[in-house]
Parts: structure tokens; C-alpha cells; sequence
């Protein structure tokens, strides 16, 4: 059995790689980063749904007033509707997030007792 030769490419090329799955290792996140991020991407949504839903109904309400000539009626009127459009929206897209959860956690639950 002969030393490795530091000059042989191969030598050198699995030493490198030996290196880089240790740093890899390294570098894997922490699990309650990718919790934090998909905490605020779901509270961006909402605030988007809401907002989406007030602009939508404040554009409706809007253009009947000025083509009806009646201007605060169908404005107020449609605010209000764009806003429990946003909310249900919002209840909908939490009650998406609580049943995949819960879905998960039954899944893990069966994995550890099986």
C-alpha cells in the first residue's frame, strides 16, 4: 500500500469533495427560520386578500356611483361588502393552513407509533 500522491487529480478531487459535504453539513438551516418565514408569508397573504378585497370593492362602488350619479351610496355600499369579501377570504385561507397542520401532525403522529 502506497501514500496517496498530494499531485494525483483524483486524490485531490475527493479530498475537496470530502471537504465540501462537511460544510454543507454545516450550513443546513435552522428549522424555526423556515417556520418564521412561512409564518409571514401567510400573514402577507392575508393582508393582501383584505386588501385586495376592499380595492376591488372600492373600484365597484366607485364606477356605479359616477355612472349612476349617486355618489356615496354604492362606494359605502361596496366598501363594505369588499370588506367581508377580504375577511372571508382570510378565514378561508387559515382554515387551509390549520388543516394541512393538522394533517401534518397526524401524519408524524402515525409514523412515530408505526
Amino acid at each position: 500500500m502506497s501514500d496517496p500522491d498530494p499531485t494525483d487529480p483524483s486524490d485531490r478531487l475527493r479530498r475537496l469533495e470530502d471537504r465540501l459535504r462537511a460544510a454543507r453539513a454545516d450550513l443546513e438551516p435552522a428549522p424555526h427560520q423556515e417556520t418564521h418565514y412561512a409564518q409571514a408569508n401567510l400573514a402577507w397573504r392575508m393582508v393582501i386578500e383584505l386588501v385586495a378585497g376592499l380595492s376591488i370593492g372600492f373600484g365597484i362602488g366607485y364606477g356605479l356611483d359616477r355612472l349612476f350619479g349617486t355618489m356615496p351610496i354604492f362606494l359605502i355600499l361596496f366598501i363594505f361588502l369588499g370588506l367581508a369579501a377580504g375577511i372571508r377570504t382570510m378565514l378561508r385561507s387559515a382554515r387551509e393552513v390549520e388543516r394541512k397542520r393538522l394533517a401534518e401532525a397526524a401524519e408524524e403522529k402515525g409514523e412515530g407509533s408505526g
